[in-house]
């Protein structure tokens, strides 16, 4: 058998030691697939006195995880500290500066400095790899990269983050309001105590551009997403969007266009979404992540598992760490980074389809009227219409505001946009109106 491919691993957090279980726990399996054995051989971390749980007496330890990078007896630096900037930003560009290969899980940093790293690497003629990055232990990426690659894909998106998905299934499941289940949620581990990355969409939104980049050709282009999190769903709208036939999930969307000077522009998105109860992404419950994929030949595909955890997100680190051992380079982002489209963000005012509408409205005559006649002048069709009460603290009806929601027919996403700007500072309206596409079968 071969030399051992031999890599160091900078953060021993809850990856970080499922990836040191995983290649002590399958060692032989994995030297068979990888035609050599894969060894661990120098560890960084912040903590270098905290019990983790294994056994780190036979690793090189280095207080400045950057050494790693540097080392000669390493052929790939696994990076699992996190962070867009700061120490994981350094030792991926000292390890591709020493001409080494680099695995990696960190969405943010692929966001925000991917193009310029993927350049790095293939300057070096060396590996970077992030299947972990994006969805855990879904291989989204590689089935984007490999299994679709014949494919022009025309859409992709899903459900990118396991957080907010938790929080949205236990709502439906409950009957419970947001703040009850998110505060749940913490105490149990699957929230962080500052949960703004995940309940604002801008981790989904991190991981829908690395996924844009890799199905498009195009430019990662983070500050391109748009992103609407899920701090203002009502279990009042997942009941409502239950009653009509609908799952409430925070999507990732994203595809391209041609504009009307023959320009390709890249539309990507993150906002909750009423799912047709007969969509596969309707189903999808708990922390699971599901990437959906459409080709034109092969058709929809669908990625679904787990989208965090020490094992999961381990077995993807590991299987790129095979795939380095098995002499697989290529492009980071499927195609060089020179050829990658910069393509300009898309409009989406021509945008059609239908939409949820709620409104959290005064109690008083001549509020609905107002609201339907600001829907009558931008263009806007509604389909279905409800009214009720709102519940206030301790269950009971508040008599001074209610619920309206509704459902609009198919149109363009300008006529839901002028809607809102009529009714913009209305004394009617206690809040700004809730807004979430429709996602069909």
């Amino acid at each position: 058998m071969s030399e051992p491919l031999r890599i160091a691993l900078a953060g021993l957090g809850t990856v970080g030691g499922g990836v040191i279980r995983l290649i002590e726990t399958n060692a032989a399996l994995i030297a068979r697939r990888a035609g050599r054995p894969i060894v661990i051989t120098a560890i960084s971390a912040r903590n270098r006195s905290k019990d983790r749980g294994v056994d780190l007496s036979g690793y090189a330890w280095e207080d400045d995880m950057v050494i790693l990078g540097e080392r000669p007896d390493v052929d790939v630096v696994v990076e699992l500290v996190g962070g867009a900037d700061g120490p994981a930003l350094a030792l991926a560009r000292t390890t591709f500066e020493a001409g080494k290969a680099l695995v990696t899980a960190n969405k943010a940093m692929i966001a925000h400095h991917g193009l310029e790293l993927a350049g790095r690497a293939e300057a070096a003629k060396v590996a970077f790899k992030f299947e972990a990055a994006v969805a855990g232990g879904i291989p989204a990426i590689k089935g984007l990269r490999e299994g679709a690659a014949a494919n022009r894909i025309e859409r992709v998106y899903g459900i990118l983050n396991g957080t907010c998905n938790y929080i949205l299934s236990t709502m439906e499941d409950t009957g419970r309001d947001f703040a009850d289940v998110l505060a749940e949620a913490q105490a149990k581990g699957y929230a962080e105590a500052d949960p703004t990355f995940d309940i604002d969409g801008i981790d989904a939104a991190h991981k829908l551009s690395i996924l844009s980049s890799i199905a498009f050709g195009t430019a990662i282009d983070f500050r391109s997403v748009t992103a609407t999190g899920i701090r203002r769903v009502l279990a009042a709208d997942i009941a409502q969007a239950d009653a009509l036939g609908y799952y409430i999930r925070l999507i990732g969307m994203a595809d391209t266009e041609i504009d009307a000077e023959g320009n390709r522009r890249l539309f990507q998105r993150v906002h909750p979404h009423l799912v047709h109860r007969d969509h596969p992404l309707a189903h999808v419950d708990g922390a699971t992540n599901a990437v959906v994929a459409e080709g034109n030949f092969v058709g929809r595909l669908l990625f679904q598992g787990a989208g965090a955890g020490d094992g999961p997100t381990a077995s993807a680190v590991v299987a790129d760490l095979i795939d380095i051992a098995r002499g697989d380079v290529g492009a980071p982002f499927s195609i060089p980074v020179a050829e990658l489209d910069a393509a300009a963000p898309a409009e989406t005012g021509h945008r059609r389809g239908k939409a949820y509408l709620r409104f959290s409205v005064a109690d008083r005559p001549g509020v609905l009227a107002e609201i339907t006649a600001a829907m009558r002048d931008a263009g806007v069709s509604i389909e279905s219409l409800i009214q009720k009460g709102r519940a206030g603290d301790g269950g009971e009806e508040d008599s001074d505001q209610v619920l309206v929601a509704m459902v609009t027919h198919e149109g363009p996403e300008s006529a839901i946009a002028e809607a809102m700007r009529l009714l913009e500072g209305s004394p009617s309206l206690s809040e700004p109106p809730l807004v979430m596409h429709l996602l069909e079968e």
